[in-house]
């Protein structure tokens, strides 16, 4: 069992405290219909007064200094939350992928500007079938680099000030940093199911580009990103989980039918028991890849697999038995359990889902 210092769970109150008064359900459906998809007034008190996008930068690059362990209790509060914020995709893709690179001056300049939420990043590495390839090709030329291709399913491509592009140049995979309104870019949102996560299909037209670190670094880079990627996002999800468990076992002791609470059913009782099992499954995997991440064991690879493919079924099978547990009323636009169930399983899905990655395990074990 995971124990948190009073430090970190004093982190945890401040931060479950500011979200419940910033992010309720109203303003929750408020700002996911909205083209940000996120509240600006919210994010400037995330950055300036709790430091929240850059917890886990070290303090010479602007941020506070705590470690990954603190990145994923403030994911889970999040989670919990359903904040609409482009918080994933900034401090924990771009951000990552900065401090996994090996070019000192890029970190210097630009990872201050995420810490402080001043500057809101992303990273772009997938195709259609949200896999690195390389439909983004770099070309050297004298004035420095130029990019040509698309990525797929940018997480808050739209909004974002920077976009850490993985493009092929001469020695291999490499990461670049492109400017918001560069010329030759083009953003392009998607429509997905979880409002909450604005995402956005990106095109490059001989768009100028910075190179991060060396070129063929990128391979390296992306594979630990991704890992880290996996627990963080686990971690959120343990947060949406336990959200909905509160709701399904709170709905089960006030709904009354033939005059006795639905709780005292049976049927209803092995749900609630079903789902607590879950809960607390997916929160001991969870915390477990935290540390490991934190650590920076050799066994992250193995880890974020596992974490990733036990709590993605966890969360969306809890959020489809709190539907379950609501009856009718589960299903329908006003009530917000249809907000986790669609965050569940866009969260499945992302970054590799259950079967992806099995298969990395089986491979990596030889089995």
């Amino acid at each position: 069992m995971t124990v948190f210092s009073e430090e970190q769970e004093e982190l945890r109150r401040t931060v479950r405290t500011f979200l419940e008064r910033t992010s309720p359900e109203a303003n929750v459906r408020r700002f996911m219909e909205t083209d940000e998809g996120y509240d600006p007034a919210v994010w400037k008190q995330m950055g300036e007064q709790l430091g929240l996008q850059g917890i886990h930068i070290p303090e010479e690059y602007g941020g506070s200094g705590f470690g990954f362990v603190e990145l994923c209790l403030v994911l889970e509060e999040m989670g919990a939350a359903l904040l609409p914020s482009p918080f994933f995709a900034s401090a924990v893709l771009a951000a990552s992928a900065l401090l996994s690179s090996d070019d000192e001056e890029a970190k210097k300049e630009l990872l201050p500007g995420i810490a402080s939420g001043t500057t809101i990043a992303t990273l772009a590495y997938a195709n259609y079938t949200a896999q690195f390839d390389g439909a983004v090709e770099a070309t050297s030329t004298p004035a420095g680099y130029t990019l040509s291709g698309s990525r797929h399913f940018v997480l808050d491509g739209a909004l974002a000030d920077l976009l850490l592009v993985v493009a092929c140049a001469d020695a291999g995979p490499s990461l670049f940093a492109v400017e918001k309104g560069a010329p030759g870019l083009s953003v392009h949102p998607l429509s997905t199911m979880d409002l909450t996560r604005k995402q956005a299909d990106i095109v490059l037209d001989g768009v100028s580009a910075r190179l991060i670190g060396t070129e063929g670094s990128a391979d390296e880079v992306l594979e630990h990103v991704l890992r880290l990627a996996c627990v963080a996002l686990v971690n959120e999800s343990v947060g949406g989980a336990r959200a909905v468990l509160a709701q399904a076992t709170s709905y089960a002791k006030e709904r009354l039918q033939f005059g006795r609470p639905i709780g005292s059913f049976q049927a209803i009782k092995h749900k609630c028991a079903d789902m607590l099992v879950a809960v607390e499954g997916s929160r001991s995997a969870a915390y477990h890849a935290a540390a490991v991440a934190a650590s920076g064991d050799q066994s992250l690879a193995a880890v974020a697999s596992l974490a990733k493919s036990y709590v993605g079924e966890a969360y969306f099978s809890v959020a489809a038995e709190n539907i379950q547990v609501h009856g009718g009323i589960g299903f329908t636009w006003e009530h917000p359990a249809h907000l986790y169930f669609k965050r569940a399983k866009s969260a499945q899905l992302l970054f590799g889902d259950p079967l992806h990655h099995r298969t990395l395990l089986a491979e990596r074990f030889g089995l």
